[in-house]
C-alpha cells in the first residue's frame, strides 16, 4: 500500500552538493565561452579591462581562467572522495591522458620559449582536469543536465552575438571607419583615435592615417565570430554544442504551449544555422554535413527512407558548399594552401626534434624560420594533432592521438547501439521532472481505467478517483524510467556527435589552445566516458 508521506522526498545532502557543483561548473564553462575565447598563447596581448564597459564587453586575459578553475578542481576532488571510489571503463583512458600531460612537463625542460610553454602547460592541465572531473564527478546522477544550464545559456548568448555582428555591428563599423577616413578622423575624439591606433584599427601609410585594410576586409566579408577569437573557432563551438541544443529544443519543450514550443525550436534552428553559415568555415561545413547524415542513420525510420534522406542531405550540403565557396576556390584556396605550409613545417620540426619537440605552445618559433616566403606568419599549426608532434615530440603526439581515438571509439561502440532516436524526441512516455530538461508534462491526466465486465459505472468511476489520488511520488516508475533512459540515450548521443565534430575540426584548427573550446569538450567527453 502506497503511503502518502512519501510525496515529498528530499534529496540527500550529497545529491544537493553534486548538483550545485555541476551547476557551478557549467556556469564556469559558460563564462569561458563568454570571456575566454582566445588562445592562451595570446595572453600577453590581451590587456586587463580598464573600465566597467571593457570588463563586460571585452575578452579577459586567458590566465584568469586558471585561477577560477583551480578552486573548482579542489571542490570536485573533495566530492569525488566523498562519493566513493570511481573508475574509468578502461585503464588506458586514464593512463594515456596522464602520460600525455606528464610528457608535456618533460618537453618543457627543452623549450625554446618559456612564457609560451608556461601558458600552454596551464591550458593542458585544465584539459586533463576537466576530463577527469567529468568522468569521476559529473558523470554521476545525471549531473550533465545541470552542467548544461550555464553552458547552453552562454552558447545561446554567443550565437545571438554572432547574428548581431552580421546584421548590425559589422555593417555599422564598416561605414563608421570609411566615414572616419574620409573626414580625416575628425569625427572621433582624440583619445579614441589614439586608442584605435594602439589597436591597429588605424594605421599610418605614407604619412596618412587610414583604416586598416585587414579590418575593413573583415567587416566587409561579414564572417562572424561571436565571443570567440575568430570565425572558425565559432564554427567549432557550434559543431560541439548545437546537436545537444537541438535535442533539448525538440524534447523537453513538448510540455510547452504549442506556440512557445514552436518559437523555441525555430529560434534554435535559426541561430545555429545562421551563425554557422556566416562563420564561412569550409572544413566546419563539410563536417556538419557529415554529422547530419550520421544523425539521420540513427532515426527510427526504415532503411530505405534513411538512406534517401542521407543522400538528400549530402547532395544539398555539398551543393550549398560549392555555391557558397566557389569564389574562394577560384581565387586559389589560399587558406588551405597556407595550412599545408604550416603542416609541412610541423612535420619538419618533428623530424628535427623527434623526442621533445621545441616545447609546448612554441610552434611559431620554428615556423618563423621554416615558413615559405609567400606564407603569412602563424602562431599555431592549425592542426591539434600535428602540433603535439611538433611541440612536444613523437611521444606526445602518439599519446594524445591514442587517447582521443580510444575515447571516441569506446563511446561510439556504446552509444551507436543504444536506443535509436524515435519519431518523437521524448518517445511515448514522460521522463522524471526532478531533473532539468526533463520531458515530464505539466498537466497530469488521470490514468484511464476501463469499465470491467460485471462492474457498475459508479464503481468504475470510484476506481478512477482512487487512482487519480495516488501521490505522484508513489506512482509506479517503470514507464518513467524507460522514458528517462530513452531521453538520456538521445542526449548522450547528441553530446557524442558534437564531440566527434569538434575533434574532427581539430584536424584543421587549434581549438585545443582555447579554454572555451577545449575545456568544454574535455568535460563533456569525460562525462560520457564516466557513465556506466
Amino acid at each position: 500500500m502506497w503511503r502518502h508521506n512519501e510525496r515529498h522526498v528530499k534529496p540527500d545532502s550529497r545529491i544537493v552538493a553534486t548538483r550545485s557543483y555541476a551547476l557551478a561548473f557549467g556556469l564556469f564553462l559558460g563564462l569561458c565561452i563568454w570571456k575566454f575565447g582566445d588562445p592562451v598563447i595570446l595572453d600577453h596581448k590581451i590587456g586587463v579591462p580598464a573600465t566597467v564597459s571593457d570588463f563586460l564587453g571585452d575578452a579577459w586575459p586567458p590566465h584568469w581562467a586558471n585561477w577560477i578553475l583551480a578552486p573548482l578542481v579542489a571542490w570536485g576532488a573533495l566530492l569525488m572522495f566523498q562519493g566513493g571510489r570511481s573508475r574509468l571503463p578502461s585503464k588506458w583512458l586514464w593512463l594515456l591522458p596522464l602520460g600525455w600531460l606528464g610528457w608535456q612537463f618533460v618537453s618543457a625542460t627543452q623549450t625554446v620559449d618559456a612564457d609560451l610553454t608556461m601558458a600552454t602547460l596551464w591550458q593542458y592541465g585544465g584539459c586533463a582536469a576537466c576530463y577527469f572531473l567529468g568522468a569521476l564527478v559529473l558523470a554521476r546522477d545525471q549531473l550533465a543536465r545541470w552542467l548544461m544550464i550555464g553552458l547552453l545559456a552562454a552558447f545561446a548568448f554567443c550565437l545571438v552575438r554572432a547574428v548581431n555582428q552580421r546584421m548590425f555591428e559589422y555593417p555599422q563599423n564598416l561605414q563608421t571607419l570609411i566615414a572616419g577616413e574620409h573626414d580625416g578622423w575628425t569625427n572621433f575624439p582624440p583619445a579614441t583615435v589614439t586608442e584605435m591606433k594602439r589597436q591597429d584599427i588605424i594605421i599610418t601609410t605614407n604619412g596618412v592615417d587610414v583604416a586598416n585594410p585587414v579590418i575593413l576586409t573583415k567587416f566587409a566579408k561579414g564572417r562572424v565570430s561571436g565571443t570567440l577569437v575568430y570565425p572558425n573557432a565559432l564554427a567549432e563551438l557550434i559543431l560541439l554544442l548545437w546537436p545537444v541544443s537541438l535535442v533539448l529544443a525538440f524534447g523537453p519543450t513538448r510540455t510547452f504551449r504549442p506556440f512557445v514550443r514552436l518559437a523555441v525550436i525555430a529560434l534554435a534552428l535559426f541561430l545555429g544555422t545562421a551563425a554557422f553559415f556566416w562563420t564561412g568555415s569550409k572544413l566546419g561545413w563539410l563536417i556538419g554535413v557529415a554529422l547530419a547524415g550520421l544523425a539521420l542513420l540513427r532515426l527510427d525510420w526504415s532503411k530505405r527512407l534513411k538512406f534517401a534522406m542521407v543522400a538528400a542531405v549530402l547532395v544539398l550540403g555539398f551543393g550549398v558548399f560549392a555555391l557558397r565557396f566557389h569564389h574562394y576556390f577560384a581565387a586559389g584556396a589560399t587558406s588551405a594552401g597556407a595550412r599545408f605550409d604550416y603542416w609541412r613545417a610541423a612535420a619538419q620540426t618533428t623530424a628535427t626534434h623527434p623526442w621533445f619537440g621545441t616545447g609546448p605552445g612554441t610552434f611559431q618559433r620554428p615556423y618563423a624560420q621554416l615558413k615559405s616566403p609567400a606564407s603569412e606568419m602563424a602562431r599555431l599549426a592549425h592542426n591539434d594533432y600535428l602540433e603535439q608532434f611538433s611541440d612536444a615530440g613523437i611521444p606526445s603526439g602518439l599519446a594524445y592521438g591514442a587517447w582521443i581515438f580510444l575515447a571516441l571509439a569506446a563511446l561510439a561502440r556504446r552509444l551507436w547501439h543504444s536506443e535509436a532516436f524515435p519519431s518523437h524526441p521524448c518517445h511515448q512516455n514522460e521522463a522524471s521532472s526532478n531533473e532539468p530538461f526533463s520531458c515530464s508534462s505539466r498537466r497530469k491526466e488521470a490514468p484511464s481505467v476501463p469499465t470491467e465486465r460485471g462492474k457498475s459505472p459508479l464503481k468504475s468511476a470510484a476506481m478512477r478517483v482512487r487512482v487519480h489520488e495516488v501521490p505522484p511520488a508513489a506512482q509506479p516508475k517503470a514507464s518513467d524510467d524507460g522514458s528517462r533512459s530513452s531521453f538520456d540515450a538521445q542526449l548522450s548521443f547528441a553530446i557524442f556527435l558534437g564531440l566527434l565534430g569538434w575533434f574532427a575540426q581539430g584536424l584543421g584548427e587549434f581549438g585545443l589552445f582555447v579554454p572555451a573550446l577545449a575545456w568544454t569538450a574535455f568535460t563533456l567527453v569525460g562525462c560520457l566516458i564516466g557513465q556506466e
